[in-house]
């Protein structure tokens, strides 16, 4: 045999044991602990999917899910930390809203929204809840409404930071109702809403996540669901839309997906999506968040993907209706 030859073996070898290499490798994951990244502080809406679902992805992955919160920037810090890491399968980001809204409202963003994101799966959709204390003087929606245009710019609304689902949501009703609320943000959902309970701010349009047992235990008042329609859940139910409450042709919502780092392995990422989609349809994670306005819409990674081009699209007309300006 020529040494000509023989090199052709000797590469054919080579190639022959880095593709069982590779393919052992997939076949083992997950092998280690998996990271999953919640781009604002404890206590939040998206905090409680990322824990809830935590707990079945362990048992069905069989390795412990290390939950990483790092507010601030919008949500911008914990998704450039995803685009950053290694397309291994081995740290994921929980988006919202503000994923998809950001390159609207971002002059310039660390990551290319278009080319360093795969997604795994849309976990759901839930309505806002506009909520005030317990203590506020505005016992309905109407109230609150009369309110915010005969005071303008004298009423405040808070929201777990700029550019995310409250926020936004806030801006539009402002852009239809024709109202002058002062955005108040913070690095997280749980200390707006304890700002919210304590009077410090009137109102916020909360995720239904995040306020649901606040309500439930007397903490806050729920107002209306910012969604076209009314909810079917039981805490949900007897409340108005803020469409028909005065200000027509209002709707908004929020939302939580899974995304991993562009060029992690199509047979991970749908892995990853069976696992968490398993999770949701387990009795417990339906227990803690449809009882709280949460809609499961856990589909296939296409979905996921149509999905947020589409509330993209979507955002960028209101922003720019509303002269939400980018910082």
């Amino acid at each position: 045999m020529g040494l000509s030859s023989l090199g052709v073996l000797l590469r054919v070898f080579a190639l022959a044991v880095s593709f069982a290499g590779s393919t052992f490798a997939l076949a083992a994951y997950p092998d280690r602990p998996i990271k999953v990244i919640v781009p604002f502080a404890p206590g939040g809406g998206t905090d409680l999917v990322a824990r809830t679902l935590s707990v079945p992805m362990s048992e069905d992955l069989k390795q412990s899910i290390v939950i990483d919160n790092k507010p601030g920037g919008s949500t911008i810090i914990g998704t450039d930390a995803l685009a950053k890491s290694p397309a291994d399968g081995y740290t994921l980001v929980v988006a919202t809203l503000a994923h998809a809204v950001n390159p609207s409202l971002k002059a310039k963003l660390p990551y290319s929204q278009d080319k360093d994101f795969a997604p795994v799966i849309l976990v759901g959709i839930s309505p806002n809840v506009v909520v005030v204390s317990a203590d506020s003087p505005y016992k309905t929606f109407s109230e609150f409404l009369t309110a915010a245009k005969a005071n303008p710019g004298k009423l405040s609304f808070a929201s777990q930071g700029g550019g995310t689902s409250a926020h936004l949501a806030g801006e539009l009703f402002n852009s239809i109702a024709g109202t002058k609320l002062t955005h108040v943000p913070y690095k997280g959902a749980g200390p707006a809403l304890t700002d919210v309970i304590g009077g410090q701010v009137d109102v916020m349009f909360a995720t239904a996540s995040a306020v649901g047992s606040l309500v439930e235990s007397g903490k806050l008042r729920a107002l209306a669901v910012t969604t076209p329609t009314r909810s079917t859940t039981p805490l949900l139910a007897k409340l108005p839309t803020v469409a028909e409450s005065g200000v027509p042709g209002y709707s908004a919502g929020s939302w939580y997906g899974y995304f991993a780092p562009a060029g992690t392995p199509p047979a991970v990422i749908n892995r990853l999506n069976a696992s968490i989609k398993k999770g949701t349809q387990t009795s417990a994670f339906k227990a803690r968040v449809e009882s709280e306005g949460l809609i499961i819409k856990a589909g296939s990674p296409e979905e996921f993907a149509k999905f947020v081009k589409a509330e993209e699209l979507r955002w960028r007309t209101v922003i720019k209706d509303a002269n939400i300006s980018p910082d």
